[in-house]
């Protein structure tokens, strides 16, 4: 019997011991780690046991980017360069200069002959410029002279020797990129006030700006430039203090002036002193280039305090003669710099020595009837080239010619 009791109380303390153990168990709750996943995406098969850093460091986070199986990574996102803003730079403008323009032959060259302006031209109106109009339709301007009337009526003319182009020739300025002629020249009133009119209406109408007679005006180019203009002629001598007065009245609003005169003496190749001293003051005065015309040759080009003088610039696409004297022409450019501050100068400037005519440039004519209207660049470094440089810095040793108009009208001069 006491047996018994004894296993009974064995028993009942087991019980009461496992009791005890499943309670404990019941109040602390088991922590389990979350098990990383494979590389072929299904379970480890070492179940929930991980190592002791994933334990305490918690679940592994997985990027809402990443697919199943693949491991979270913690790469910085790479953000795209910024574009830089362009620093500003300074502009260039470049102002084209060249001499004479006479759009048609003279009266007793019929417009029907092979050797006339308008036979040469064939209604082509580019065709003056087909050599040239490359450094003039790209510039920011070009001035010129215009020395020659354009109107279609008939007209009386009591000078010995005058030109009337049909109005349509003013094309051939529009057509090789001149933005500006001169007026102010011997030529203006062939045929009195009412040429001229014409004239003014003709380049109106195809959109050409022109000078006056002793007139000054600014015109503001597509870019923004102020350039201003002042015409003069005065017989062959401009006045002094009407130039100065008028250089003074432009200088507060134009960025660039120019002085337009026509002057001189007719195949001298050089300056004389009344030109010079004109010149000279306009620079003092305020003026930034003089552009000189009328020699029918080219004269030096001189630099003098800080403005650039250009005494004659000879003849361009001119229809006055069938065979020029002086076969030598050139096309001036300065190159004008705005800052930053808004200030205008001088960056560089250049020529290009260039032939009236196209035929001794590429079949070597130099004889009567040589000319055909069509200016054309020598070849740099030729025999040629080198004489018109030489005419521009001074150093030219041909002697001057002259005038001389007693066999004129028998040899079409």
């Amino acid at each position: 019997m006491k047996t018994l009791i004894k296993i009974l109380v064995f028993i009942l303390l087991v019980l009461i011991l496992m009791g005890i153990v499943f309670l404990r168990a019941k109040q602390e709750p088991v922590t389990v780690a979350t098990d990383l996943v494979s590389d072929s995406g299904g379970m480890s098969p070492d179940g929930p046991s991980g190592t002791s850093s994933e334990m305490e460091n918690g679940p592994t986070e997985i990027s809402p980017s990443e697919g199943p199986g693949e491991a979270a990574t913690s790469e910085p996102a790479v953000l795209p360069e910024p574009t830089p803003t362009p620093e500003p730079t300074p502009e260039l403008f470049t102002i084209s200069i060249i001499g004479d323009e006479t759009l048609t032959s003279h009266q007793n060259l019929s417009d029907q002959s092979e050797y006339s302006y308008n036979g040469r031209m064939n209604g082509d109106y580019s065709y003056p410029f087909k050599n040239t109009a490359e450094y003039f339709l790209n510039d920011e301007y070009t001035v010129s002279n215009l020395e020659c009337t354009l109107a279609d009526q008939p007209m009386y003319s009591d000078q010995t020797f005058y030109f009337r182009a049909p109005t349509a020739n003013a094309q051939v300025l529009t057509e090789g990129g001149v933005d500006f002629v001169t007026t102010a020249n011997n030529h203006s009133l062939d045929f009195g006030q009412a040429g001229l009119l014409s004239t003014y209406t003709a380049l109106e109408e195809y959109g050409i700006d022109y000078g006056k007679e002793d007139e000054y005006k600014i015109i503001t180019t597509e870019n923004g430039l102020k350039i201003g203009l002042y015409c003069a002629y005065n017989n062959f001598q401009p006045n002094k203090d009407k130039a100065c007065a008028a250089i003074q009245q432009m200088r507060p609003d134009a960025d660039y002036i120019i002085c337009c005169f026509h002057w001189g003496q007719e195949l001298h190749y050089q300056p004389n002193a009344d030109q010079i001293d004109l010149a000279r003051a306009c620079i003092d005065a305020g003026a930034d280039l003089i552009f000189g015309c009328h020699s029918h040759c080219l004269q030096p080009i001189e630099e003098y305090n800080g403005g650039i003088i250009l005494y004659s610039m000879g003849e361009f696409s001119f229809g006055g003669s069938t065979s020029p004297t002086d076969r030598d022409t050139a096309i001036f450019q300065v190159i004008l710099r705005r800052d930053l501050d808004g200030s205008i100068s001088v960056d560089n400037w250049k020529v290009i020595p260039c032939c009236v005519s196209s035929r001794p440039v590429y079949e070597g004519y130099t004889l009567d009837a040589y000319n055909d209207y069509c200016p054309t660049p020598y070849e740099e470094g030729s025999e040629d080239y080198e004489r018109v440089m030489s005419k521009l810095d001074g150093t030219y040793e041909g002697g001057n010619g002259g005038a001389d108009y007693s066999n004129w009208y028998s040899s079409y001069g």
